[in-house]
């Protein structure tokens, strides 16, 4: 089944929009609730695809008895080719394979967000940014230059878990990451709500009164890195599955660390739909100008692939000039009306 070219657009810009909105949410509860300026974000994110690249071809490949001989690092795409014949047949399994490998990732994406704690809960801001981005990077030079986990230089491809839905494949993808992202922003809506939710925003303010109050800060913090790791985690896995292979060099700073951070910044940090917000103008801008690319590159002066980077760079100074809360700022925490206070105070004073 052929989709005309609007209906190809409108399916990559969900599908991208939903990746990044999970991935841009993760930060904001680092970033926008508690006051870490994780700049390594990419660790998580990268964490999640490369388990896509390494757990479900191999796991599949056992299942079927596939040669072992055969190495799926070097030769994926021969392994995958069966793997995809049989998936397309067994729906069952393929949204087993689906879900199984999402929690492996979940769990990848606790244990590097335990790894990046460890900074964390020692170092101050300007320190703990400069760690975190190290450690982004690093994952990334492992992940290249290590072959085995996600085939070094030439990368891997990865099983098909939605090959049974033929030419609505990418439709199908779609609308699994759209309903993912959509649990993933009612999650952190409910959480933020929470006495823990306030502590983290009680954390961010000022960490000695917190700690002041019998608050543990640093297990707190650590909490809060994994949560957000973990959530990371699956949306870089998502965006594997979605894509259908993994390379290392394809998880870069730029993509995964600044323009989540852009996003956030762009729609209001400590609000979670001021972050959707972001992310969208941020995703369909960049959809947009590649999309219109041909059109657009005879009135320019430069190369059109540019253009996204410096809209966006403009309207991120613009923003931080005139609006720097960002377009839907944090709301405060509502608290009891005074006059609630005094008639609670009031019947408990006439019951004693």
């Amino acid at each position: 089944m052929t989709l005309p070219t609007q209906a190809l657009f409108i399916i990559d810009l969900l599908a991208t929009f939903s990746v990044y909105m999970i991935i841009a949410l993760s930060l904001n509860l680092e970033y926008g609730y508690t006051g870490i300026p994780n700049f390594g974000k990419v660790l998580s994110v990268a964490g999640g695809a490369f388990t896509v690249g390494f757990f479900p071809g191999r796991v599949l490949a056992l299942m079927l008895n596939i040669d072992p001989k055969i190495d799926y690092a070097i030769r994926s795409h021969e392994v995958v080719t069966i793997i995809n014949n049989f998936l397309e047949k067994n729906v069952l399994l393929s949204l087993g394979i689906f879900f199984a490998t999402l929690l492996v990732a979940c769990v990848v994406g606790a244990v590097l967000g335990f790894i990046a704690s460890y900074p964390a809960i020692r170092l101050r801001e300007d320190y703990l940014a400069i760690t975190l981005l190290a450690m982004g990077e690093a994952i990334r030079i492992i992940g290249y230059n290590y072959t085995p986990i996600v085939g070094g230089t030439l990368g891997v491809m990865v099983p098909d878990p939605f090959r049974w839905s033929g030419g609505l494949r990418y439709v199908t993808s779609t609308l699994f990451m759209s309903i993912i992202a959509l649990i993933v922003f009612l999650y952190l809506e409910r959480l933020v709500r929470t006495p823990l939710g306030r502590t983290l925003k009680a954390i961010r303010e000022n960490e000695d009164v917190a700690k002041s109050l019998g608050k543990d800060v640093t297990q707190i913090r650590t909490k809060t890195i994994m949560i957000s790791s973990i959530i990371a985690s699956v949306g870089g896995a998502l965006y594997a599955f979605h894509s259908g292979n993994v390379h290392s060099l394809t998880y870069r700073r730029d993509s995964w660390t600044f323009w989540p951070w852009v996003m956030v910044i762009l729609g209001g940090a400590g609000n979670n739909v001021g972050v959707i917000l972001g992310t969208f103008i941020f995703v369909a801008i960049r959809k947009f100008i590649i999309f219109y690319k041909g059109y657009l590159s005879p009135f320019l002066p430069f190369d059109v692939v540019w253009l996204d980077l410096l809209l966006l760079g403009l309207t991120l100074i613009i923003i931080q000039m005139y609006r720097p809360q960002g377009l839907l700022p944090e709301k405060p925490t509502p608290t009891i009306r005074f006059d609630k206070i005094r008639e609670m105070y009031a019947s408990k004073r006439d019951e004693t």
